[in-house]
């Protein structure tokens, strides 16, 4: 019979004191769930949002999501067969890189795939993503759908690069102006240019990299 890895007790890296408690309880509540949850995912997010991700959790209001702190969350799941909870559990906590997090959950692999699968939420793109298309504005009286921007508006869009004018208190953009181009890294100027304009460039989506489930890592 194997040994029971659950006792095992690894400390954690050495922070103050308060940083230290928080750390704790997290590293607790990962173990917890990884005894009470059939399932175990790893996700990564794109173009995070604490509202979407809000919204997925009260979906999910049986299952338990936890995202950041990754280093706290592979050293809960064991990063070794040494001190791993669970068996095979260090090959899921290998995969906790960069902007990902776990959801600990007893619903069934095909209903979670499905799920985020259709789960997406377009947004107002940051600076420092890719644009997905050319977005160009037309020379002359400068719209925002179908109205005309308020005067009071000139200064900030000529503030951000904006070739603008007021013609009889009519907001005018002398040519045409090339927001950014498709593939392009998005500047703040531009990002903010696009929210004005109501462009939504961006798509929070969660994506499923793989599970754990009775000692094997399942790809998603």
């Amino acid at each position: 019979m194997a040994k029971s890895k659950r006792n095992k007790i690894v400390p954690l890296t050495q922070t103050d004191k308060k940083g230290r408690a928080g750390k704790d309880a997290l590293y607790e509540q990962i173990r917890e769930c990884a005894d009470r949850y059939k399932y175990i995912w790893v996700f990564s997010v794109d173009n995070m949002r604490n509202t979407y991700l809000k919204s997925v959790r009260a979906d999910w209001k049986t299952s338990r999501f936890f995202f950041g702190r990754t280093k706290v969350m592979a050293k809960a799941l064991g990063t070794s067969p040494e001190d791993e909870h669970k068996d095979n559990l260090h090959k899921l906590a290998e995969q906790l890189v960069g902007h990902v997090g776990l959801l600990f959950t007893n619903t069934e692999p095909e209903e979670v795939k499905e799920y985020f699968a259709n789960y997406k939420e377009s947004d107002y793109a940051r600076s420092g993503i890719q644009a997905n298309s050319t977005y160009i504005v037309p020379a002359g009286p400068v719209h925002r759908g179908e109205e005309i921007f308020p005067h009071n508006m000139e200064p900030q869009l000529r503030s951000l690069g904006m070739p603008t004018v007021l013609n009889n208190g009519i907001v005018t953009l002398l040519n045409d102006y090339r927001v950014c181009k498709e593939g392009q890294t998005l500047t703040p100027e531009q990002a903010q240019l696009l929210k004005l304009f109501n462009v939504q460039m961006a798509e929070f989506q969660v994506t499923l990299k793989s599970y754990y489930h009775d000692s094997h890592i399942h790809r998603a």
